[in-house]
């Protein structure tokens, strides 16, 4: 028996009688389009909408998800793999009741796991279905294999994009890679455009427009709106003091927007969401699969 065939009836088994969480990949075509920002602010809105919510910072080697969050864990995801960590030993208390899972900074093996080691973690990431209602990765920026595995593997994407040319054009390479991969199965994910730091709704419905024209024209991918977060000085002045803007500053135009996106991602769930095939094992059993394949 192989490792997928294995991880595949660890997963068939664990199905039977299980509770799968809603699993949340924030991914951007380049960095510094607010990516992480968002990953935070909507778990705390979630949270404040009565999800249990952890943030799994995927973003091997940078650790924004911290910074941005003022924490600093003792354990990160290699010590649950490499160091003999529980999960619950790696799990940080965020605020708002978030839970926090780092990948840690500059650790360049979790890029790099073997199938046994996805096996394993596999099997221990179980415990997060039964401890969360919504898990968001956070994954890294731009189009590597990092990036590339977690957003195949997903089954509901935020795809972050800012109307600057360069945003878009990378937003879109992004797709366009995905749509060329195998194991890419386009009718089983969800992907939603995020338009951030726009100055209206006009030009939010113009970025997402633009987008949508060449998605439709050349690729076999849909992607839906989600909404927009305006322009707000006070989301910089946040990050300065390594605080959730929609904490500091909950009257905010950027804290109004983002607390819209969480109310409207629980008026619509995936049809996929909290069912066998759902939740954060299935992710990993998915690159697992792709990883088996190459």
């Amino acid at each position: 028996m192989d490792q997928a065939e294995q991880l595949r009836n660890i997963i068939k088994q664990q199905s039977l009688n299980y509770k799968f969480a809603r699993v949340i990949t924030v991914t951007s075509g380049k960095g510094g389009v607010g990516k992480s920002n968002l990953s935070v602010n909507l778990a705390i809105q979630l949270s404040k909408l009565g999800k249990r919510v952890i943030v799994l910072d995927a973003d091997f080697g940078l650790a924004n998800v911290e910074v941005m969050l003022g924490i600093r864990p003792q354990y990160n995801l290699a010590d649950l793999i490499f160091r003999g960590k529980s999960l619950q030993d790696i799990i940080t208390d965020g605020p708002e009741r978030i839970g926090f899972i780092s990948g840690g900074s500059g650790i360049q093996e979790l890029t790099n796991l073997t199938k046994d080691q996805i096996i394993f973690l596999t099997q221990k990431l179980y415990e997060l279905d039964e401890l969360a209602d919504v898990i968001i990765i956070d994954t890294g920026a731009g189009i590597n294999d990092s990036v590339l595995e977690f957003v195949t593997a997903s089954s509901e994407v935020l795809l972050v994009a800012t109307p600057e040319p360069t945003s878009l054009t990378d937003a879109y390479a992004l797709l366009k890679t995905l749509n060329r991969k195998a194991e890419f199965i386009a009718e089983n994910t969800s992907i939603k455009i995020v338009a951030n730091r726009v100055e209206s709704v006009d030009e939010a419905n113009q970025l997402f427009n633009k987008l949508n024209v060449v998605v439709n024209k050349f690729l076999s991918i849909k992607i839906d709106f989600l909404g927009a977060i305006p322009q707000d000085s006070n989301v910089s002045k946040a990050v300065i003091q390594q605080k959730p803007y929609s904490l500091l500053y909950p009257n905010s135009p950027s804290s109004k927007a983002v607390s819209e996106l969480a109310n409207r991602l629980c008026e619509n769930t995936p049809k996929k969401a909290n069912s066998i095939g759902s939740g954060i094992a299935q992710l990993f059993s998915n690159i697992l699969r792709s990883k088996t394949k190459r």
